[in-house]
């Protein structure tokens, strides 16, 4: 187990062809299901395609604050992610995300675009140190910083989009 230590922030709909010119970027198509738990961990799995090719990852998270959780998280086979599929929250949807990874200052941003928002996105960025300073591509315009807001968790989407802003 690892600690992931983040800040996630609303951004307003991103342009996709800066996206796209962005030196260095990667575009993956990722569909995430969350599984049933009940040990205070929140458990998933995902199936990301970048460049053609398909991996299989399983998560498990415990929040520890709004900026980190403890997670374990590894690769897995398409047999046993279609296996955990089985498991899948009935509450909750699949969630479909097209993900830009940027390189900015040293960490990479993460830009999230749903299929179900025109109007804005969202950005994370991984961090070493809770009190490290973000830095976003100059033509990302943030609407607010949402690493406190259970609303924007991936977990939360999957079960109700939220329609504030």
């Amino acid at each position: 187990m690892a600690y992931e230590i983040e800040r996630k922030f609303l951004i307003e709909y991103p342009n996709l062809n800066e996206l796209e010119a962005y030196p260095n970027y990667t575009k993956s198509e990722i569909a995430q299901t969350y599984l049933m738990t009940d040990d205070g961990f929140t458990s998933r799995v995902r199936k990301r395609t970048t460049n053609g090719a398909t991996k299989y990852i399983f998560t498990e998270k415990k929040r520890v604050n709004d900026l980190k959780c403890i997670e374990n998280e590894h690769e897995i086979t398409k047999e046993e992610y279609n296996g955990l599929l089985r498991l899948a929250d009935p509450e909750r949807i699949t969630v479909e995300k097209t993900r830009y990874c940027l390189p900015c200052g040293g960490r990479v941003v993460e830009i999230d675009i749903y299929p179900f928002w025109t109007d804005r996105a969202i950005a994370e960025v991984e961090m070493e140190d809770e009190n490290e300073k973000v830095e976003l591509p100059d033509f990302i315009k943030v609407i607010r910083d949402v690493t406190a807001e259970k609303a924007y968790k991936n977990y939360s989407l999957a079960k109700e989009i939220p329609s504030d802003c």
